[in-house]
C-alpha cells in the first residue's frame, strides 16, 4: 500500500480507503463479512476508514468503532460526517453550531473514541450563516475533538468563499474535500481540482467506480447481475447509469484493463490516483474478494499511452451539473 499526504498537511492516508456507506449490517453473516473486510484492508495497508453519523441510523459508526478498538488509534485514520437528520426536530440537521457540536459528541460515542482524524460537512447548508459552521469546526479543532476538517459536494464557489472565511477570521484550516469523482463524473477537473491544488486542500473521492458501473459486473446485451446494486439499490443511481452509451464506454475500457493484465475495477481506481491532488480513493466492499483486488490499485501505473485512449473513449467536456 502507498501513502499519500492529505493535500500540503502532513497526515498520510493510504490511497485505497474504506468506506462505511454501502455497509450491510443485516443479518449475522453480513456483519461477518463487513468485519472481515476491515480487517482485511486494515492487514494490507489501509489506514484511512470513512463513516458518517446517517450511515444506517448510526450503527455503521458503532460497527465501526467495535471493529477498530482492535488496533493501535495510533495506526489508522477515521473519519465522519454531519449534515443530514438524525431525528425530527428543527435542529436535528443542518450545519448550525447546535447540531454539529451535538452529532460530533455523539459519532464519538458512537466510535468510543476521544477524536476523529477527520470530519466533514456531508453536504452545504443554506439555512445556516457559513461563518457559523466553519467557526464551530474550528473550535472543534482546538479543543481537540477533530484534528481536520473538510467538506463534501459542495460546490467551487461554496469552496472559495469557505477558505476565504477562514482566512479572514483566522481559523483553522479547511484541509479536505470528499466528492464524487470518477471516470464517469469528472466535474471537478473543471474548477474544483485547481482551487485545491492552490491552497493545499487534499482531495478524498467517493464512489470511484461509479456506483459499480466500473467493476465490469454491468455489460452490453447482457441481464442485470442477481444481487448486484442494480436490483435492490432504493435511489436506483446505478440504474441510471446503465445507458447504451455508458456500457458501450465499459466495453472498451474492459479491453484496455485487459490489454494492460489488469481488470476494470483496478483501472477506473488506478486513473482516479493519476491525479497527484488526489490524496485517497473510498471504495466499498461487500465481499473480501473485492476488497483484494481493489487493493491492487496502489502503486498500479497506467502507460501515456493508454491514458491517452481512455482519453478518447471518454470523450469528456466540461458541463455544470448539480452538487450535493
Amino acid at each position: 500500500m502507498n501513502y499519500r499526504n492529505l493535500g500540503k498537511w502532513g497526515l498520510k492516508v493510504s490511497e485505497v480507503a474504506l468506506g462505511s456507506w454501502m455497509t450491510n449490517l443485516a443479518g449475522s453473516n453480513a456483519v461477518t463479512i463487513a468485519r472481515d473486510c476491515l480487517r482485511l484492508g486494515y492487514q494490507n495497508g489501509i489506514n484511512f476508514f470513512d463513516c458518517a453519523d446517517a450511515y444506517s441510523g448510526g450503527q455503521a459508526e458503532i460497527f465501526l468503532g467495535n471493529v477498530l478498538r482492535d488496533f493501535r488509534r495510533s495506526s489508522y485514520v477515521v473519519s465522519s460526517k454531519v449534515f443530514f437528520p438524525m431525528g425530527s426536530g428543527p435542529n436535528e440537521w443542518g450545519l448550525s453550531r447546535k447540531h454539529i457540536i451535538e452529532q460530533l459528541d455523539q459519532s464519538l460515542k458512537n466510535m468510543r473514541l476521544d477524536y476523529l482524524d477527520l470530519y466533514f460537512c456531508h453536504r452545504f447548508d443554506p439555512t445556516t450563516p457559513m461563518e457559523e459552521t466553519l467557526q464551530t469546526l474550528s473550535d472543534m479543532v482546538e479543543k481537540g475533538k477533530i484534528l481536520y476538517y473538510g467538506v463534501s459536494e459542495w460546490s467551487p464557489v461554496q469552496i472559495t468563499k469557505a477558505l476565504h472565511i477562514v482566512k479572514e477570521m483566522n481559523l483553522r484550516p479547511l484541509s479536505v474535500i470528499q466528492p464524487q469523482y470518477n471516470m464517469m463524473d469528472r466535474y471537478i477537473e473543471d474548477e474544483i481540482m485547481g482551487i485545491c491544488e492552490e491552497h493545499g486542500v487534499g482531495i478524498v473521492t467517493f464512489s470511484p467506480l461509479s456506483q459499480g458501473l466500473l467493476t465490469g459486473k454491468y455489460r452490453k446485451g447482457m441481464p442485470i447481475p442477481e444481487g448486484s446494486r442494480a436490483t435492490h439499490q432504493a435511489d436506483k443511481q446505478i440504474n441510471h447509469m446503465l445507458t447504451e452509451e455508458n456500457l458501450e464506454k465499459v466495453e472498451k475500457l474492459i479491453k484496455i484493463a485487459e490489454e494492460l493484465h489488469t481488470n476494470l475495477s483496478i483501472l477506473a481506481l488506478a486513473w482516479n490516483l493519476r491525479k497527484p491532488v488526489i490524496s485517497s480513493v473510498i471504495t466499498g466492499a461487500s465481499k473480501t474478494s473485492q476488497l483484494e483486488n481493489n487493493l491492487a490499485a496502489s502503486g498500479f501505473h497506467i502507460p501515456e499511452d493508454a491514458l491517452n485512449e481512455i482519453e478518447a473513449i471518454l470523450d469528456y467536456h466540461p458541463f455544470v451539473r448539480h452538487i450535493g
